[in-house]
């Protein structure tokens, strides 16, 4: 069976299974964040459909720049980290590129569409590079969840001045786990790029940033569409990026609820691996029949089909609500006594 590349969504994995969805869904497949976000945002819709957005994205500039410490020349807003993906792939396609694996699909999806034929690499620190050459890193890891130091990531772009790394941090926020986080500051052959849709829960609108030196930035900005990010979605990132207590409470449930699922899931019969994020791999013989059975009894999870390296030997789960956990540990264990 060929899955969709991505998670979220899972009216289609149910059409796909053919299943008939049930009346409730536990979308355990997309990575979004489970803490409760700060209410009361309710934008004009009229007049945000009916003006033009700031096409320089001035107020988020202003905001990021002081949550990241970066200047605002260093921080290009875009619509969503996939944006971002596109951008840096129209240049690096060129060049050389070597992709980390297992890794977000996007990169190898931009890169190939302008033509490149990029080479997977598993351990940074055994690879090398040839000069111009550019390196995309998922860090914290999609789907694994595992997490390269900043000063090693340093320490590697130091080494090989003449190669671009690209470090897509969208679940850097959600680092739960004691990891030494350095401060950001510009490095020429360091782009990094953050997505503002998982951590405040806005994915349909669309929101991410690049930050990087001075003349990258200007250079991305060249081929940026005009007036990409909408006006919805710069209202949207404003106001729950207000939210100062956000980051501290999410590293907080997920220190406590992602070691109690885990362990909820190994009573059941399933074995996790460690993560310093809000989502892990667990290991299945079966996946398609994994997946199924959970998709009966409402309950969705991630394949990873299309990650080299893991080839479906696992699927990745996002830690829900205490409560949506609890009801996936449960079928969890229905499944481990059904197979027996």
């Amino acid at each position: 069976m060929e899955f969709r590349p991505h998670g979220a969504n899972p009216l289609k994995l149910y059409e796909l299974f053919g299943i008939t969805p049930p009346e409730k869904i536990y979308d355990f497949s997309t990575n979004i964040s489970a803490v409760p976000q700060k209410s009361g945002f309710s934008p004009d819709l009229r007049r945000i459909t009916e003006d033009y957005p700031d096409d320089d994205c001035a107020g988020l500039r202003d905001i990021f720049s002081a949550k990241y410490g970066a200047g605002k020349e260093n921080i290009l807003i875009t619509s969503g980290s996939n944006e971002a993906i596109y951008i840096i792939a129209s240049y690096a396609a060129s060049r050389e590129n070597y992709i980390l694996q297992p890794a977000y699909g996007e990169y190898l999806r931009a890169l190939s569409a302008f033509g490149a034929k990029p080479r997977s690499i598993t351990n940074l620190d055994e690879a090398s590079f040839t000069d111009g050459s550019t390196v995309w890193i998922c860090n914290p890891c999609n789907p694994t969840g595992a997490f390269i130091s900043d000063a090693a990531i340093y320490r590697t772009a130091e080494a090989h001045p003449n190669v671009t790394f690209v470090t897509d941090e969208a679940y850097r926020d959600f680092i739960w786990t004691e990891e030494e986080l350095l401060p950001f500051s510009p490095r020429r052959n360091i782009i990094r790029l953050r997505s503002l849709t998982k951590i405040y829960d806005i994915c349909g609108a669309r929101a991410g940033c690049v930050l990087a030196d001075e003349g990258t930035i200007a250079s991305l900005k060249l081929r940026q569409p005009s007036w990409s990010v909408s006006g919805l979605a710069q209202e949207a990132a404003a106001f729950f990026a207000s939210d100062a207590g956000l980051i501290e409470r999410t590293k907080k449930y997920y220190s406590r609820e992602i070691p109690r699922f885990r362990n909820a899931l190994a009573a059941a019969g399933l074995v996790t691996l460690p993560t310093t994020v809000n989502f892990f791999l667990a290991k299945v013989c079966d996946d398609e029949g994994f997946i199924r059975f959970l998709l009966e009894r409402g309950c969705v999870v991630r394949h990873t089909r299309n990650f080299p390296g893991l080839d479906g030997r696992f699927v990745r789960i996002a830690a829900r609500t205490e409560c949506e956990n609890d009801i996936l540990a449960a079928a969890v264990r229905e499944y481990r006594q059904t197979v027996r």
